[in-house]
Protein backbone atom coordinates (compact mmCIF):
# COMPACT_ATOMS: atom_id res chain seq x y z
CA UNK A 1 0.00 0.00 0.00
CA UNK A 2 2.86 2.34 0.86
CA UNK A 3 4.47 1.69 -2.56
CA UNK A 4 1.19 2.47 -4.29
CA UNK A 5 0.95 5.78 -2.44
CA UNK A 6 4.50 6.70 -3.53
CA UNK A 7 3.69 5.76 -7.12
CA UNK A 8 0.56 7.93 -7.07
CA UNK A 9 2.49 10.91 -5.64
CA UNK A 10 5.24 10.43 -8.24
CA UNK A 11 2.68 10.21 -11.05
CA UNK A 12 0.95 13.37 -9.83
CA UNK A 13 4.23 15.31 -9.59
CA UNK A 14 5.27 14.14 -13.06
CA UNK A 15 1.91 15.21 -14.49
CA UNK A 16 2.05 18.63 -12.81
CA UNK A 17 5.59 19.31 -14.02
CA UNK A 18 4.78 18.36 -17.62
CA UNK A 19 1.70 20.59 -17.63
CA UNK A 20 3.85 23.50 -16.43
CA UNK A 21 6.11 23.01 -19.47
CA UNK A 22 3.47 23.13 -22.19
CA UNK A 23 3.61 25.57 -25.05
CA UNK A 24 0.25 27.19 -25.78
CA UNK A 25 -0.19 26.05 -29.38
CA UNK A 26 -2.79 27.73 -31.61
CA UNK A 27 -3.67 27.37 -35.28
CA UNK A 28 -1.97 29.64 -37.80
CA UNK A 29 -5.20 31.51 -38.49
CA UNK A 30 -5.77 31.99 -34.72
CA UNK A 31 -2.23 33.37 -34.36
CA UNK A 32 -2.77 35.82 -37.23
CA UNK A 33 -6.02 36.98 -35.60
CA UNK A 34 -4.37 37.31 -32.17
CA UNK A 35 -1.62 39.44 -33.73
CA UNK A 36 -4.23 42.05 -34.61
CA UNK A 37 -5.36 42.28 -30.97
CA UNK A 38 -1.89 42.05 -29.39
CA UNK A 39 1.10 42.17 -31.76
CA UNK A 40 3.65 39.39 -31.20
CA UNK A 41 5.81 37.40 -33.53
CA UNK A 42 4.79 33.88 -34.55
CA UNK A 43 6.91 30.76 -34.20
CA UNK A 44 5.56 27.96 -36.44
CA UNK A 45 6.71 24.38 -35.97
CA UNK A 46 6.34 22.74 -39.39
CA UNK A 47 6.42 18.98 -38.78
CA UNK A 48 5.16 15.67 -40.11
CA UNK A 49 3.70 12.70 -38.24
CA UNK A 50 6.45 10.33 -39.44
CA UNK A 51 9.44 12.59 -38.69
CA UNK A 52 11.73 11.35 -35.90
CA UNK A 53 13.60 14.66 -35.38
CA UNK A 54 10.18 16.40 -35.20
CA UNK A 55 9.24 14.15 -32.27
CA UNK A 56 12.61 14.85 -30.62
CA UNK A 57 12.00 18.59 -31.02
CA UNK A 58 8.63 18.19 -29.28
CA UNK A 59 10.02 16.04 -26.48
CA UNK A 60 13.42 17.60 -25.84
CA UNK A 61 13.00 21.24 -26.81
CA UNK A 62 9.35 22.29 -26.72
CA UNK A 63 8.84 20.46 -23.40
CA UNK A 64 11.80 22.36 -21.90
CA UNK A 65 10.50 24.76 -19.23
CA UNK A 66 12.72 27.67 -20.32
CA UNK A 67 11.71 27.29 -23.98
CA UNK A 68 8.00 26.90 -23.18
CA UNK A 69 7.94 29.87 -20.81
CA UNK A 70 9.80 32.13 -23.27
CA UNK A 71 7.68 31.12 -26.26
CA UNK A 72 4.43 31.52 -24.32
CA UNK A 73 5.41 35.01 -23.18
CA UNK A 74 6.86 36.41 -26.40
CA UNK A 75 5.37 34.47 -29.34
CA UNK A 76 2.22 32.94 -30.71
CA UNK A 77 3.17 29.30 -31.22
CA UNK A 78 1.75 27.34 -34.14
CA UNK A 79 2.07 23.65 -34.94
CA UNK A 80 1.54 22.97 -38.62
CA UNK A 81 1.48 19.50 -40.14
CA UNK A 82 3.36 19.93 -43.43
CA UNK A 83 1.48 16.97 -44.89
CA UNK A 84 -1.83 17.50 -43.12
CA UNK A 85 -5.27 18.22 -44.48
CA UNK A 86 -6.08 21.59 -42.89
CA UNK A 87 -7.49 24.41 -44.99
CA UNK A 88 -5.51 27.58 -44.21
CA UNK A 89 -6.00 31.15 -45.36
CA UNK A 90 -2.87 33.29 -45.43
CA UNK A 91 -2.17 36.55 -47.26
CA UNK A 92 -5.55 36.40 -48.95
CA UNK A 93 -5.01 32.91 -50.40
CA UNK A 94 -6.51 29.61 -49.29
CA UNK A 95 -4.07 26.72 -49.06
CA UNK A 96 -5.03 23.03 -48.95
CA UNK A 97 -3.43 19.65 -49.54
CA UNK A 98 -4.98 18.32 -52.73
CA UNK A 99 -2.74 15.23 -52.58
CA UNK A 100 -3.73 14.28 -49.03
CA UNK A 101 -4.70 10.64 -48.50
CA UNK A 102 -6.36 9.80 -45.14
CA UNK A 103 -4.97 6.25 -45.19
CA UNK A 104 -1.45 7.76 -45.15
CA UNK A 105 -2.09 10.08 -42.19
CA UNK A 106 0.82 8.69 -40.17
CA UNK A 107 3.16 8.02 -43.09
CA UNK A 108 4.55 10.13 -45.90
CA UNK A 109 1.69 11.99 -47.52
CA UNK A 110 1.12 14.75 -50.03
CA UNK A 111 2.77 18.07 -49.20
CA UNK A 112 0.44 20.89 -48.12
CA UNK A 113 0.38 23.95 -50.39
CA UNK A 114 1.25 26.24 -47.45
CA UNK A 115 4.37 24.17 -46.82
CA UNK A 116 5.49 24.84 -50.38
CA UNK A 117 4.48 28.52 -50.16
CA UNK A 118 6.68 28.94 -47.07
CA UNK A 119 9.52 27.19 -48.96
CA UNK A 120 9.85 24.47 -46.33
CA UNK A 121 11.76 21.53 -47.74
CA UNK A 122 12.93 19.66 -44.62
CA UNK A 123 11.36 18.59 -41.35
CA UNK A 124 11.30 19.90 -38.77
CA UNK A 125 11.49 23.53 -39.83
CA UNK A 126 10.62 26.40 -37.52
CA UNK A 127 9.29 29.40 -39.45
CA UNK A 128 9.44 32.77 -37.73
CA UNK A 129 6.97 35.52 -38.69
CA UNK A 130 7.00 39.20 -37.71
CA UNK A 131 4.15 40.97 -35.90
CA UNK A 132 2.36 41.51 -39.22
CA UNK A 133 2.45 37.86 -40.24
CA UNK A 134 5.28 38.25 -42.77
CA UNK A 135 7.90 35.50 -42.94
CA UNK A 136 11.20 36.38 -41.27
CA UNK A 137 13.02 33.11 -41.93
CA UNK A 138 12.73 29.34 -41.81
CA UNK A 139 15.08 27.53 -39.43
CA UNK A 140 15.69 23.99 -40.65
CA UNK A 141 16.41 20.97 -38.51
CA UNK A 142 16.31 19.81 -34.93
CA UNK A 143 17.21 22.50 -32.38
CA UNK A 144 18.28 21.91 -28.78
CA UNK A 145 16.90 24.37 -26.18
CA UNK A 146 20.03 26.55 -26.16
CA UNK A 147 20.19 26.52 -29.97
CA UNK A 148 16.61 27.69 -30.41
CA UNK A 149 17.12 30.26 -27.63
CA UNK A 150 19.51 32.18 -29.86
CA UNK A 151 16.85 32.55 -32.58
CA UNK A 152 13.94 33.17 -30.20
CA UNK A 153 15.84 36.10 -28.68
CA UNK A 154 17.30 37.29 -31.99
CA UNK A 155 13.84 37.78 -33.50
CA UNK A 156 12.01 38.84 -30.33
CA UNK A 157 14.53 41.66 -29.80
CA UNK A 158 14.65 42.55 -33.52
CA UNK A 159 18.42 42.01 -33.54
CA UNK A 160 18.10 40.57 -37.04
CA UNK A 161 17.27 44.04 -38.36
CA UNK A 162 20.82 45.19 -37.56
CA UNK A 163 22.44 42.35 -39.49
CA UNK A 164 23.47 43.00 -43.05
CA UNK A 165 26.01 40.22 -43.55
CA UNK A 166 27.02 36.73 -42.51
CA UNK A 167 29.79 38.35 -40.46
CA UNK A 168 27.18 40.29 -38.45
CA UNK A 169 25.34 37.06 -37.64
CA UNK A 170 28.60 35.30 -36.79
CA UNK A 171 29.50 38.08 -34.34
CA UNK A 172 26.04 37.81 -32.72
CA UNK A 173 26.37 34.02 -32.55
CA UNK A 174 29.82 34.19 -30.98
CA UNK A 175 28.78 36.80 -28.39
CA UNK A 176 25.50 35.07 -27.48
CA UNK A 177 25.41 33.60 -23.98
CA UNK A 178 22.58 31.07 -23.61
CA UNK A 179 20.56 31.11 -20.39
CA UNK A 180 18.14 28.24 -21.04
CA UNK A 181 18.86 25.00 -19.22
CA UNK A 182 19.61 22.35 -21.75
Amino acid sequence: MKKLRYLLVFALLTTVSSVAQEINWVTFEEALKLQKEKPKKIMMDVYTNWCGPCKMLDRNTFQNKDVADYVNEHYYAVKFNAEGNDKVTYEGKTFTNKSYKPELANRRNGVHELTRHLKVSAYPTIVFFDEEGKVLTPLRGYQKPQQIELYLKLFKNDEHKNMTSQEDFNAYYTAFEPKFQG
